[in-house]
């Protein structure tokens, strides 16, 4: 907790809890009741199991908490996280789109903003996340760092126009 408390004196808007919530929920309860709901991020790496269906992993995707992903998302809101952060390491780094289907069964699992990570390959792949999963918002990574056949490294972000184009959505 004083470290939480150290983060938020820096100026931090919001702490993302990942294998600390999992190992002790209570802290996620704490925090969210000490500094609010709105500043606690809940983070759950999900990947396939043995038999095909999603469980929630810690420690790198290594071990398996034997839980589902929408049974973690809702126990989490439940014990007072304000947001969900849902990472698809199956998808991470492999520019292969978003698990919509995934991000759509937690988005209309809990009432908490649902932010999609992991499989981003361009702003159509965000905008589908958004549109058809629910998701809040998205995260992506080496989307905007990686580049070309050899994935050099060559940090860039969409203009403003591709993303009004894409992302957003403009009514007439």
């Amino acid at each position: 907790m004083d470290q939480i408390k150290e983060i938020f004196q820096a100026g931090v808007e919001k702490v993302v809890l990942n294998y600390s919530a999992a190992m002790n929920i209570s802290l996620v309860t704490h925090a969210s009741k000490l500094f609010g709901s709105q500043s606690i991020v809940a983070s759950m790496d999900v990947k396939k199991n043995l038999w095909g269906k999603y469980s929630v992993y810690t420690l790198n995707g290594r071990k398996s908490l034997g839980v589902s992903p929408v049974e973690y998302a809702q126990k989490m809101e439940q014990a007072g996280a304000g947001e969900i952060f849902l990472n698809s390491i199956e998808r991470d780094g492999t520019y292969s789109g978003y698990d919509v289907p995934l991000v759509r069964q937690v988005a209309e699992s809990v009432g908490i903003p649902v932010v999609a990570c992991g499989g981003a390959s361009s702003v159509e792949d965000m905008a589908a996340a958004v549109r058809q999963g629910g998701a809040s918002a998205v995260a992506a990574g080496s989307m905007f760092v990686f580049h070309g056949k050899h994935k050099a490294v060559l940090i860039n972000f969409p203009t403003q126009e591709e993303l009004k184009r894409k992302l957003y959505r403009v009514d007439k």
